[in-house]
């Protein structure tokens, strides 16, 4: 590998602990770490990129995702459904997944995670029909093939509709077959090292799809091997009812009846919190991936975001599956969190650079990640730089922190890089031809909703 000499950088905002922002810097980049930041650093054998008037930040982190969803977008047959409903008329859909069709999806919707600037993916998969395939295989192929970085998980559903669940009988697995493929998937798959180019967390789906049995034993097996664990969690009030009536239990003092508190949990969307519950996460160190588009989109409701940081809930920020958003953009869910919590908050609400540090420092916390998530010595080399020259960002960036949030950026990034290399070079992917893809991939996500 190659290295790599960002020189003349307009301004990096660094989000690191002390929030500098370095003007007129180079940024050294060696082995897929960061190796150097300052002023005239010279060139020696590294490849040279010219960012005069260009803004650099850190890598956005991704703590929430479905990418098999990208193929179900925008579907008629589901506009206006909240989550119970939606989940029942797409699981149909989602009964006829393959290795190509996860493939492809991967390499669609991370794709576009790349030319917005996200450098760390996580994708929560739970959905194995029978005769599949190996799923989480083919989408650690699509992220080497991008160059990005990722975490996947090997979710799991053991309740279909006759145990009064919500998923069809095809795509729930028993007990058994589901810790055994974990095994498997965390002993191939999961690279613990710092740098690590790919990890595996274990990530039941939901407490409506999953017996308790399930979600006790992955918390054990999670923990007999040094890995994380994520479900969704708090979503809807409909959740809420269903582990009130079947458990006696509102859903986090269910999942703490099962051993699932810890700075090794974090749990998706975290909407219907309660107070005392808010200050039991922050006391374990628990955390949400908070999800905006998705919960407006589903009319879930508004996450208590700043409360959770006024508290000291770990947080990071996520898209959620791509059907339950229609995009896989990271930096427009920035300004949507901005937006709606000024909206819902007024001047308690975080400022754009808070939610910049929940993006890249907060998710990198909760992935468990102290080698990303900051433009620092040491740290890998994940970043993304766009031009302060555009039309559209003339006049708007004397404030680099908050840039993203408040003013946004319409288009892709210029240069998006992971571990020091260029995933994406002037807007456009380095690791595959784009119209070819799109090519392919329409064709199999035609095949996919023909079935």
């Amino acid at each position: 590998m190659a290295a790599l000499l960002l020189k003349n950088i307009r301004a990096a905002v660094t989000c690191r602990d002390d929030d500098r922002v370095l003007e007129n810097v180079d940024i050294l980049c060696d082995e897929g770490f960061i190796r150097a930041i300052g002023s005239g650093l010279p060139a020696r054998k590294a490849q040279v990129l010219d960012c005069t008037g260009l803004l650099c930040y850190p890598g956005l982190v991704n703590t929430h995702h479905h990418l098999y969803q990208c193929f179900s977008r925008n579907l008629p047959q589901v506009q206006g459904l909240e989550l119970f409903p939606w989940l029942r008329a797409l699981y149909e859909i989602w009964k006829n997944l393959d290795e190509d069709v996860v493939r492809y999806a991967s390499l669609t919707a991370m794709g576009e995670m790349l030319k917005y600037g996200c450098t760390t993916c996580f994708d929560h998969h739970y959905v194995f029909p029978a005769g599949c395939g190996d799923l989480l295989g083919a989408q650690f192929a699509a992220a080497e093939e991008l160059g990005i970085r990722m975490v996947c998980s090997r979710g799991s559903m053991d309740l279909s509709r006759k145990d009064g669940g919500l998923p069809p009988d095809s795509v729930v697995q028993t007990i058994d077959e589901i810790l055994a493929d974990s095994v498997r998937a965390i002993e191939t798959y999961h690279d613990p090292r710092p740098g690590s180019m790919r990890q595996v967390a274990l990530a039941p789906c939901s407490p409506f799809s999953v017996s308790g049995e399930l979600l006790r034993q992955s918390a054990g097996l999670a923990r007999q091997y040094g890995v994380r664990l994520h479900t969704h969690l708090c979503e809807t009030k409909d959740e809420e009812r269903y582990t009130l009536e079947r458990f006696g239990m509102r859903p986090l003092e269910y999942m703490a009846s099962l051993d699932w508190l810890g700075p090794d949990v974090w749990y998706a969307h975290g909407i219907h919190f309660t107070r005392h519950e808010l200050k039991l996460l922050a006391d374990t160190g628990t955390g949400v991936a908070h999800c905006p588009a998705s919960n407006m989109k589903l009319s879930s409701g508004v996450c208590r975001l700043p409360e959770m940081l006024d508290m000291g809930v770990p947080v990071g920020l996520a898209l959620d599956g791509s059907a339950s958003n229609d995009g896989n953009s990271l930096l427009e869910e920035l300004r949507t969190a901005y937006l709606l919590h000024r909206l819902t908050s007024s001047a308690s609400a975080p400022t754009g650079y808070d939610l910049l540090k929940i993006a890249t420092q907060g998710g990198a916390r909760l992935l468990g990640r102290d080698d990303i998530g900051a433009l620092e010595i040491g740290k890998c080399a994940d970043m993304f730089l766009i031009d302060s020259r555009r039309l559209e960002l003339v006049g708007c960036c004397a404030d680099p922190r908050n840039l993203l949030a408040t003013v946004g950026l319409r288009g892709p990034v210029d240069y998006t890089v992971v571990a020091g290399s260029l995933a994406v070079r002037q807007g456009r992917l380095t690791g595959v031809d784009e119209a070819q893809l799109s090519r392919e991939a329409g064709a199999v996500w035609e095949a996919y909703l023909g079935r």
